[in-house]
């Protein structure tokens, strides 16, 4: 059996200074733009919280996962693409609930994710989930069970559009 530390070590994966810095830096200026408050007390509490997070994810072993920081660059696009994909849900389903005969017809798809990754397939299964009128129900060993409100839903996901973007990021 290995020692403890070298386990840990092992877990937590290499992290660089660089690495560590970089991703303090990304939520300290995330915090700094969603915040809009810059008083001293929230100041403070905010570097805390940046810190903290950095922490726990050396602790999680976020370092260890290389691809994670090749792909941020890759991730507005995809962000804007969910958006929209949230956007054109909502409204599909504002149709649903506004129309008197409330048109559903519930249907659950099976969908095989087209990445190995973990992070992709979990990726996939929250932008599923996102969208209104959508939620994915289990994940497991890359196979996604989703809960469709309407057919066509069911049918648009099932053209794959979201799961190629998902494995587009490149996550593994």
């Amino acid at each position: 059996m290995r020692d403890l530390p070298a386990l840990l070590r092992a877990q937590r994966g290499d992290a660089t200074p660089g690495s560590i810095l970089l991703l303090l830096l990304a939520l300290a200026i995330a915090w700094g733009l969603w915040s809009g408050i810059y008083k001293p007390l929230l100041l403070s509490l905010g570097a805390f919280s940046c810190v903290l997070s950095v922490y726990l994810a050396y602790r999680m072993g976020f370092f260890r996962h290389k691809a994670i920081l090749r792909v941020v660059p890759r991730l507005p696009a995809y962000w804007w693409w969910v958006l929209r994909e949230i956007i054109k849900s909502s409204i599909d389903v504002a149709k649903i609930i506004v129309k008197p005969d409330l048109q559903i017809s519930p249907v659950l798809v099976k969908l095989q994710a087209q990445t190995q990754s973990q992070e992709s397939q979990v990726i996939l299964a929250n932008a599923i989930t996102l969208s209104p009128g959508t939620v994915t129900l289990d994940l497991h060993e890359g196979k996604l069970l989703v809960h469709c409100l309407t057919r066509d839903s069911a049918r648009a996901l099932q053209a794959g559009e979201a799961n190629q973007r998902a494995a587009d990021l490149g996550l593994g």
